[in-house]
């Protein structure tokens, strides 16, 4: 399997973010990257560097006015006499059906929806290469490839149309997703990550080609709070395109290949031409933000799950995953079970 990584995704490194109102040090560090690559490695893959695919696939996914704002906010917070070294919210509208206001301040307040996406020098390059690396995925399984790895770092999920979030800036699963329907018109979204894919769900929930599927942390108590319920089932011509399957925490491998065997029943119901997996290592046991307990083995069994199952084009998108000693192995675990037919 061939995957793809840019070293200019490592750039991009805010040192901190805010949780429970105090500033920590970020985890979503690029070293994530150097591990996630040992995985890659471990699992026989060819890591290949992406192409510059340009602003095209991106901007089909979000719009005008949020692309202007990432490219240019850094460098506008910079004239603010005494700013913070990174651009971090510190208003929000109550309601966004007002004016677009015109202060970078006030933007990113409108465009971040919390304060775990600071936007640095470094950002905009970093995010475009990591976008560029899940459409190079997407141009290789288009080319006739069966499968393809993107190593995304910064990851997407998070990001919806508009709006930065929770380490997120561009939805690559989406830029991916997009992508691939210039050959295959009905994809499936399938995402694993501890986390639910809020910005993924946004992005189609009106929308009957793409079906989108989340496993995940229960959000009744969990990051991002306000989506991922399984109440949540698409609005309009999306109405039952959206599937979500929150899980109680600390669950185990058992019980989450339960779960997985029922969001694989509805993508294969939905029979899609394609497949973008939203992998998430951090819903491993030994990750640092404690959901859930899937081990290595675990993330075995999901990826040969899902390729016996689902047999289409698939690319799959690096989501979450943060420090830990499994990281690696954990990918690898995941990649080999994906490769095993």
């Amino acid at each position: 399997m061939k995957a793809f990584f840019s070293q200019k995704q490592a750039a991009h490194f805010p040192e901190h973010f805010l949780v429970n109102g105090v500033f920590r040090a970020n985890p979503e560090h690029p070293d994530r990257a150097t591990r996630l690559g040992d995985g890659v490695v471990a699992a026989g893959c060819e890591v290949l560097e992406p192409r510059d695919h340009g602003m095209g696939a991106i901007a089909k996914v979000h719009s005008p006015e949020y692309l202007a704002f990432l490219k240019n906010a850094y460098k506008r917070w910079s004239y603010i006499d005494g700013a913070s070294a990174a651009v971090v919210p510190d208003i929000r509208p109550v309601s966004r059906s007002g004016g677009y206001p015109a202060s970078v301040v006030a933007q990113a307040g409108y465009h971040m929806s919390d304060a775990s996406s600071p936007i640095t020098a470094d950002t905009w390059d970093s995010i475009c290469w990591s976008a560029w690396s899940a459409v190079e995925a997407a141009e290789v399984v288009l080319a006739g490839e069966n499968l393809a790895y993107a190593l995304c770092r910064p990851p997407g999920h998070h990001a919806g149309q508009d709006i930065a979030g929770g380490f997120c800036y561009f939805n690559n699963s989406a830029i991916a997703a997009t992508h691939l329907q210039s050959r295959f018109p009905r994809v499936a979204i399938l995402d694993v990550d501890l986390h639910h894919g809020n910005g993924t769900q946004q992005i189609f929930y009106n929308r009957a080609d793409v079906l989108t599927v989340s496993l995940h942390a229960d959000p009744v108590r969990f990051y991002p709070f306000f989506w991922g319920h399984s109440a949540e089932r698409g609005a309009g011509e999306g109405l039952g395109y959206n599937l979500n399957l929150p899980l109680p925490r600390a669950t185990g491998d058992t019980d989450y290949l339960k779960s997985l065997k029922v969001a694989l029943g509805r993508i294969e119901a939905f029979a899609p031409d394609a497949l973008v997996v939203a992998l998430g290592i951090d819903a491993s046991a030994d990750d640092p933000f404690g959901g859930l307990a899937v081990t290595p083995d675990g993330f075995g069994g999901i990826g040969k799950a899902i390729a016996d199952s689902i047999v289409c084009p698939t690319v799959i998108v690096q989501e979450g995953g943060y420090l830990s000693d499994t990281l690696s192995l954990n990918l690898t675990r995941f990649l080999q079970g994906m490769q095993s037919n």
